[in-house]
């Protein structure tokens, strides 16, 4: 029993040091994600965390950078989307406060809320899978990652971005002159 245990910290020791040997690939990777230095710091930090707690989880022979970039890319995101749901939090309070009333109620929002609503008819426009391609792209995926999401060959991919560009530039001029 003391030699099973043995093996296994073993293993888990070796794990953590061949984490640790991609670390300085993954700073330079996560400065894609943040561009700040302490962020991207922060991010590995989670990211070799998040490694070690899910070990066994990671199938032996497949790629451990790999892995890690996807975990990396995964923290990211879901990082991002809280940071983003706690500022719309604070924006919202902020704006009940007595200093912002003043200068929001001089101001009109209306124009804004009139240009996502042209926004949201124009991308109801476009073909659904030339939306769903130009979400990604827009939401920050690279073209190689949206042609493995919609498993398509990324020819078609760059061409569904841009279709929908196409049309998205159509309807809104289209819109425009309307007026």
């Amino acid at each position: 029993m003391f030699i099973t245990e043995k093996v296994k910290t073993m293993n888990q020791i070796q794990f953590s040091a061949a984490l640790q040997s991609h670390s300085s690939q993954l700073i330079s990777h996560a400065l894609r994600f943040t561009g700040d230095e302490d962020d991207a710091k922060d991010l590995v930090q989670e990211t070799l965390i998040k490694g070690i707690r899910f070990a066994e989880k990671f199938a032996e022979g497949t790629n451990l950078k790999g892995w890690l970039f996807v975990i990396m890319r995964n923290t990211y995101i879901n990082s991002y989307y809280k940071q983003a749901k706690r500022n719309a939090i604070f924006t919202v309070e902020e704006e009940l406060s007595s200093p912002q009333l003043l200068t929001t109620a001089s101001r009109n929002q209306g124009e804004s809320v009139f240009a996502m609503e042209d926004i949201s008819k124009a991308m109801a426009s476009i073909k659904p899978s030339y939306r769903i391609a130009f979400q990604k792209y827009f939401e920050g995926y690279r073209y190689e990652e949206i042609a493995e999401e919609m498993q398509l060959p990324l020819g078609t991919v760059k061409t569904y971005i841009y279709q929908a560009r196409l049309g998205l530039k159509k309807y809104l001029r289209k819109d425009r002159s309307e007026y």
